[in-house]
């Protein structure tokens, strides 16, 4: 049996609350359809659907498998589509995006990569720090950290965004390194009030436990340069992403402190305007950046 196709029946099948609608859909028989749902869970050991008069439902297991199934077909069909996409030239004005920081340091490189292997491109690049709306604005595609809120925009998981505690060596010399959560709380907080606006730091131990450390301090900013420079002039503790961060620590000028201690990592996502009918030049670019947020990904992004 086709997995894939199996699983696209499923799908519709939940969707639908019915095995006679998915069929119609698929131009099969009815029978073909339960065989096929009979035999996944006859494969998988479980039980996906309820079955009674008023129709279908998934059950626990049949919920889960539901969602995986969807992510597993969506990433295959995105991933012929761009293999089709791969032999024709992608063009047009394609509008991002993204917050300023980020944009800066971040998307302007890969965005320019872009353009290099796509050259028909023409980038029109949106800074701004606050959630606009993408169609008002008229943004093909936005790049977004942290928890998306529930909406009918497509988005797509391209990696994580972690942080980092630092401080300048002078500082260091001065005041000496934390070696506890706690000591942290001690020491003159820069905070990055978008992030950190309540003044309280978590981090999470080497042992699992989440930690809640209070801070308080003498610089505060919506701006992460701001923050980056208070912190290169030895005025205090500051949590920072690492691709706001990577540069300095690499070069000396700051000191990456507790390491076993985590910080929370922001989701990074592709968001756009509708999970349908998405044009190829978003798809194209899309599909570009998901290679280029894996592992130390800030490492390998030149900073602007």
């Amino acid at each position: 049996m086709d997995r894939l196709m199996a699983m696209r029946v499923f799908i519709r099948v939940v969707e639908a609350g019915s095995f006679s609608k998915a069929a119609d859909e698929f131009a099969i028989t009815q029978p073909t359809v339960t065989k096929m749902v009979a035999s996944t869970e006859e494969r998988l050991k479980v039980r996906l659907l309820n079955r009674n008069t008023r129709g279908v439902s998934a059950t626990e297991a049949g919920a889960f498998y539901f969602e995986k199934c969807k992510y597993i077909v969506r990433e295959v069909d995105e991933a012929e589509n761009i293999a089709w996409l791969g032999q024709t030239e992608v063009q047009g004005v394609l509008r991002i995006g993204t917050s300023v920081a980020f944009g800066r340091r971040v998307v302007v490189p890969l965005a320019l990569e872009f353009m290099e292997k796509h050259p028909l491109v023409q980038v029109d690049l949106v800074f701004e720090d606050r959630y606009s709306d993408l169609v008002a604005q008229g943004i093909d595609v936005a790049i977004r950290m942290g928890k998306l809120a529930d909406s009918g925009m497509g988005a797509r998981l391209l990696g994580s965004n972690p942080w980092v505690m630092a401080v300048s060596a002078r500082y260091l010399k001065r005041y000496g390194a934390p070696l506890t959560p706690e000591d942290v709380g001690r020491l003159n907080a820069l905070v990055y009030s978008s992030v950190q606006g309540n003044d309280v730091w978590r981090m999470l131990s080497p042992t699992g436990k989440t930690i809640i450390v209070p801070v308080t301090g003498n610089w505060r900013s919506n701006n992460l340069s701001a923050i980056l420079a208070a912190t290169q002039a030895g005025m205090g503790i500051a949590a920072l992403p690492w691709y706001v961060a990577a540069n300095a620590i690499a070069s000396g000028q700051l000191v990456e402190v507790l390491h076993d201690y985590k910080l929370p990592e922001q989701a990074i996502h592709a968001v756009f305007p509708s999970p349908k009918l998405i044009p190829s030049k978003v798809q194209v670019f899309i599909s570009f950046l998901k290679g280029r947020f894996a592992g130390r990904w800030w490492e390998r992004i030149s900073n602007t």
